[in-house]
């Protein structure tokens, strides 16, 4: 995020502003107005009323994770992770304490995830699969963050290895990585985030990578229900839940479920519209790896408490932060909590189930 207090606070108060005047337009009146009583004598004059004031807007903590806006994340180390997002690697492990999540496609029209955990670091995390070749740019602004993966084909390897991200994949040793007896191969390599860091000699603290967070929401999103990012053999769905203020995540058609109790939850839910192709790189199978473009431009939606927001994201090179941009031109904040980052191809949008305005 654009994560300096100064800007924090900015957006906060601006969203308190916007706040106050729906609430005027909802009550079908001006807001009232500093009143005085008429004198009746020279020594009977009641004091004049003071002037309503807003109560100020809450702020982000000073410690907030640039990531996911969440207490205490500031200057902690980064692991990602990448999970397989089929039917049988459910219930996921760990998924819940992520700061990021990323859904990606890969060979076969199935897509995998990607799990970026800084703040809170779970006991487990898994299933652990192999890493993909749109990983690289996809990462690259995390600058040396820990890279946990099961194995990559060998013309992926020595990219990886040229790469920024810190390797501590099975490929490189099985210290953090352990084999789940409850679970049917390839689906039981699991991984220990805090031993898997030890692994990780210097690998970096979570910085911008463009998200800025904000507890109030913008007064011009459109309601919505939820939204399907459809794949030819994979899907992801988000379902908007008013009592938690959350998303309920739904994988493959299924309610994604986590090993911790009850079902996956995103706090905001980011669309991002890639150019897509193939890779050039594939399996022993036949199958072709996609590319996902993440650096350039493109459009999206960013979707918090219950309201949809268009936008365009940019990201000007591998290094640089990727910004979401609304229609007046200014970065949409996201919601403090648990980021979904969804890249669909853009030649196949996403469907919505829109609400009605309350």
């Amino acid at each position: 995020m654009r994560a300096s207090s100064t800007s924090i606070t900015r957006l906060a108060a601006a969203g308190a502003v916007a706040a106050l005047a729906l609430a005027g337009c909802a009550s079908g009146g001006d807001a009232p107005a500093a009143t005085t009583s008429p004198s009746s004598t020279a020594t009977a004059t009641p004091p004049a009323e003071e002037s309503p004031t807003a109560e100020p807007s809450p702020t982000l903590p000073a410690n907030a994770s640039p990531l996911s806006g969440r207490a205490g994340g500031e200057g902690k180390r980064v692991l990602i992770v990448k999970y397989d997002n089929t039917p049988n690697a459910q219930p996921h492990s760990g998924l819940t304490k992520a700061d990021v999540v990323y859904v990606e496609e890969v060979e076969y029209g199935l897509t995998r995830i990607a799990a970026v955990f800084s703040t809170s670091l779970p006991k487990t995390v898994g299933p652990v699969r192999s890493a993909r070749i749109s990983d690289l740019e996809l990462f690259a602004n995390y600058q040396d963050a820990a890279f946990a993966y099961s194995g990559a084909q060998h013309r992926l390897r020595p990219l990886i290895a040229a790469s920024d991200l810190v390797d501590v994949s099975g490929d490189q040793g099985p210290y953090g990585y352990f084999r789940d007896g409850s679970r049917p191969a390839p689906y039981n390599f699991m991984g220990q985030p805090e031993k898997l860091l030890q692994r990780a000699k210097g690998s970096a603290v979570a910085q911008d990578i463009g998200f800025e967070f904000s507890l109030d929401a913008p007064a011009d999103g459109r309601a919505v229900r939820a939204v399907k990012a459809s794949y030819p053999s994979s899907s992801a769905k988000f379902v908007y839940n008013a009592k938690t203020g959350r998303f309920d995540v739904s994988l493959n058609g299924r309610p994604a479920r986590a090993t911790e109790g009850g079902i996956q939850h995103a706090t905001t839910v980011v669309i991002q519209y890639v150019k897509q192709y193939d890779s050039g790189f594939g399996d022993k199978f036949g199958g072709r790896t996609p590319k996902e473009d993440t650096v350039g431009t493109g459009y999206g939606w960013v979707l918090r408490d219950g309201q949809a927001y268009k936008v365009r994201w940019t990201r000007a090179d591998e290094a640089a932060p990727t910004q979401f941009v609304g229609a007046n031109g200014q970065v949409v904040p996201f919601k403090p909590g648990q980021v979904w980052v969804v890249l669909v191809n853009r030649k196949e949008p996403a469907t919505f189930a829109w609400a009605k305005a309350s």
